[in-house]
């Protein structure tokens, strides 16, 4: 009844005072776990799916290679450019000479229909052959004898007429002694009409008057056509 009046206070085990300790929460754990896992994985996908990471040596190649690329595309687009233009040059040359052409070939059918003109007025071989000797001129100059020889086939013959036209030039020598050469025959070919000129050497002090044409058809000696004309002084 006289002691302390303080009560007891009650005491949950028997080995007095206990200090409840403080754990992490699950929440965190998960959570932590997770992230590790997470990383983990992404490290495996990277290393065994993902693009291979490149070294030193490679990096510094595949940046070699990359300008060697762009310089190589630098100069195939320069030849690309030089090639363009060319083309572009050569386009309008061809265009040019197209036009050219173009007048050209209006000249030629121009001429062309002139020349049918001229033929057709010119007279016919005294003889009336054909092929016949429609015109002819011969001159002495320098020791040689020049000619000009037109041919023609009667207008709507259409075959073609081959053969070999032979002078034999009539004249004096420089003892005034009369003589004939024969000259070396040439071949002639034509369809309507056909215009042959040229020269001959003469022997020295020859002195050609007059030129007989003769015409003979390829593979016969028979005469075509031969007309006589006088050597222009």
């Amino acid at each position: 009844m006289f002691g302390s009046s303080k009560r007891r206070v009650f005491q949950p085990t028997a080995y007095g005072n206990t200090r409840r300790s403080r754990r992490i929460p699950r929440w965190v754990v998960l959570m932590l776990s997770g992230i590790v896992l997470g990383a983990g994985g992404l490290l495996f996908l990277q290393k065994s799916y993902g693009p291979t990471r490149l070294t030193v040596e490679q990096s510094e190649q595949l940046h070699y290679d990359l300008n060697s690329s762009n310089m190589d595309k630098q100069r195939l687009q320069s030849q690309f450019n030089q090639q363009a233009h060319d083309l572009k040059q050569k386009t309008t040359t061809v265009a040019d000479q197209a036009t050219q052409l173009k007048q050209a070939q209006e000249q030629v059918t121009k001429l062309t229909a002139e020349v049918q003109l001229f033929a057709d007025a010119m007279p016919p071989d005294p003889r009336g052959t054909s092929p016949g000797i429609r015109a002819a001129s011969f001159r002495s100059e320098d020791g040689q004898l020049h000619y000009q020889i037109l041919v023609m086939q009667d207008k709507g013959k259409t075959q073609a007429f081959t053969g070999e036209v032979e002078l034999v030039v009539a004249g004096r020598y420089a003892n005034r002694k009369s003589g004939n050469i024969d000259l070396p025959p040439f071949p002639i070919e034509l369809e309507q009409y056909s215009h042959v000129g040229g020269a001959a050497a003469l022997p020295e002090g020859f002195t050609p008057r007059q030129v007989t044409i003769k015409i003979t058809e390829q593979g016969s000696k028979k005469l075509s056509a031969t007309r006589t004309i006088r050597v222009a002084s």
